[in-house]
């Protein structure tokens, strides 16, 4: 998914798994929810995108220094609504579309975000555990989602798996490559059976002898 340029959204909002999660995906450079999921993020996207060009629209008029033309108050309001946003929104500000997959810890905690993505059709890859329902979990991972150990374990496997998709010889190329070179060596065993086909049929054709023409 991710060497084919799809997008997936690391989700953890339990307080076990915030931090661990907002880290590795940092890390690795995908989105994030770790505070409350909102309904709607995927469901009502274009709702939600105005929300994020909004944020990033703030951010980009302090960074110019455009928000000093306002009274102290007013900046003071403009300051809390970027922390407000960032809040519930910068870990998906760079988020352009739905995404193609959600990896998420605490599968029944997180039932918004599981209704939503089934709804949308996109892939969930979940740590069920005893109190969760695997179903309609495409790719299901049972563990312990309450022990700090386990969520670590299984976020940084996740974190791996990112980073291995994104490298160019990651397990799609090698599939590619070898698919590649499996025809190579089919036209390669085809150009060398077909001067043996030749000297066949040459074999097989018999001989002529030329006879005197009469006068």
């Amino acid at each position: 998914l991710i060497e084919s340029g799809g997008v997936i959204v690391f989700v953890g909002t339990k307080r076990q798994a915030a931090a661990i999660v907002q880290e590795e995906a940092k890390r690795v450079g995908v989105p994030y929810v770790t505070e409350r999921w909102l309904g709607g993020t995927m469901t009502n996207f274009e709702q939600m995108k105005r929300r994020l060009d909004r944020l990033a629209e703030l951010k980009a008029k302090r960074e110019a220094g455009e928000l000093k033309q306002f009274t102290k108050k007013e900046q003071l309001l403009i300051d809390r609504e970027i922390a407000k946003l960032e809040r519930f929104f910068g870990g998906i500000a760079s988020l352009v579309k739905i995404p193609e997959a959600l990896f998420i810890v605490d599968t029944h905690k997180e039932d918004t975000a599981v209704r939503e993505a089934r709804r949308m059709g996109v892939a969930i890859v979940g740590v069920v555990d005893s109190n969760g329902d695997p179903a309609g979990i495409d790719y299901l991972i049972p563990a312990n989602d309450d022990a700090v150990k386990s969520i670590q374990l299984i976020v940084s496997e996740m974190g791996k798996a990112v980073e291995e998709g994104r490298r160019p010889g990651g397990p799609l190329a090698q599939e590619g490559k070898k698919g590649e070179s499996k025809q190579e060596e089919g036209s390669e065993k085809t150009d060398k059976a077909k001067p043996k086909k030749e000297k066949q049929v040459e074999s097989q054709l018999p001989e002529v002898k030329e006879e005197p023409q009469q006068l």
